[in-house]
């Protein structure tokens, strides 16, 4: 399943994060799920009602350790 997403709105949407990575449908748990995922950092951002919400302090922490300071937006 794919997040419902304007065509053209995907087009330019890119991670938050410094590195402004690609995004890919869903979460690496549950591919179905209404989130967009950073092919970077690996932040699970929700999709609420077709419009993806790419604000750091609302997205899923990438498993693992700890973002870098700077890409939590502190430096």
């Amino acid at each position: 399943m794919t997040v419902a997403i304007d065509p053209r709105l995907r087009e330019i949407l890119v991670c938050p994060c410094p590195r402004h990575a690609p995004l890919r449908d869903g979460l690496p748990d549950d591919p179905d799920a209404e989130y967009l995922t950073c092919t970077s950092c690996g932040r699970g951002f929700p999709v609420r009602e077709g419009i993806p919400v790419l604000l750091l302090e609302e997205a899923l922490s990438a498993p693992g350790p700890d973002p870098a300071p700077d890409e939590r937006g502190e430096g």
